[in-house]
């Protein structure tokens, strides 16, 4: 099934030609791609907007177009030093991150990312993350000894939880269990602090005293670090622990893939908010 891509258009014909005439983001926004699996899955029935499949030819490309236009790939543990020392954040300065900890990252996209020398963080949901891999017809995650084997060849990695849940609907004790305990099974295998944290589904950024929370937990079990699922280029107003990405998938060509990176897709923030305070009052209203 075709579906209309109403977002497609609105960014290449007016936001992208509007971000690049006022040059809003030059100095103080950096894009934090958002990936999930690379691989030839077909996301059928799915709009464009809500796919997470990359397809490995897709990703080449957008890693070539960043290594071609000399784009420079950070980790993601360096974006503070940048929103903090005052100077200058180019639009060629971006992050790479993956969700999920899924087996095609070692595969498919660590090949290429090596091939161009970019960086890369990988969000790993730890309950999934097994010693052998089990037999499956769904999608497959990395084994502790592949993760052992990419963080030695320099590839970083976080938490994303340790069931993968909506974390506004647990309990207190159960949201804690679910940031501290994933990061001590991280730790113990690699053997090293961990300190980035990707924040799973929709983040509830409508309910401030929800957000406060998670703040105060994440920096209570020694995290620096947090991406959401916010749409847009990071800001240093964004919260250090709520940074928004950029989703990428294979239905971005490289026209919309360079208008995600230059800002151009930033527009949809507002109305991602909007949706999410919306259903939040609707739902107060009917219960």
């Amino acid at each position: 099934m075709l579906y209309p891509r109403i977002d497609r258009l609105v960014t290449l014909y007016f936001f992208h030609p509007l971000i690049r005439m006022i040059h809003s983001h030059k100095e103080k926004h950096i894009p934090i791609l958002m990936y999930h699996n690379i691989s030839e899955y077909k996301e059928n029935g799915v709009h464009p907007y809500y796919q997470m499949n990359t397809s490995p030819d897709i990703f080449v490309e957008h890693m070539r177009f960043l290594y071609d236009n000399n784009y420079s790939v950070t980790p993601l543990q360096d974006i503070k030093k940048y929103f903090e020392s005052g100077g200058k954040i180019t639009n060629k300065c971006i992050v790479i991150t993956f969700d999920d900890g899924y087996h095609d990252f070692y595969t498919k996209a660590f090949p290429v990312l090596q091939k161009y020398g970019f960086s890369s963080t990988v969000f790993l949901p730890t309950v999934f993350i097994k010693n052998k891999r089990l037999k499956s017809k769904k999608k497959q995650t990395l084994i502790w000894n592949e993760v052992r084997e990419l963080h030695k060849n320099g590839v970083k990695f976080g938490s994303h939880t340790v069931t993968h849940p909506q974390l506004k609907f647990l309990k207190k004790e159960n949201i804690e269990y679910e940031i501290r305990h994933s990061k001590e099974v991280i730790e113990d295998k690699l053997g090293e602090s961990i300190d980035s944290f990707s924040y799973p589904f929709a983040f509830p950024e409508e309910d401030k005293e929800f957000r406060k929370y998670l703040r105060d937990i994440l920096q209570k079990f020694g995290y620096k670090y947090g991406v959401s699922t916010r749409i847009g280029t990071a800001s240093k107003k964004d919260g250090i622990f709520f940074l928004k990405r950029i989703p990428v998938n294979s239905c971005d060509d490289i026209s919309l893939f360079k208008a995600k990176l230059e800002g151009g897709y930033d527009w949809l923030y507002n109305i991602q908010l909007a949706s999410k305070i919306i259903k939040s009052k609707l739902h107060h209203f009917y219960q």
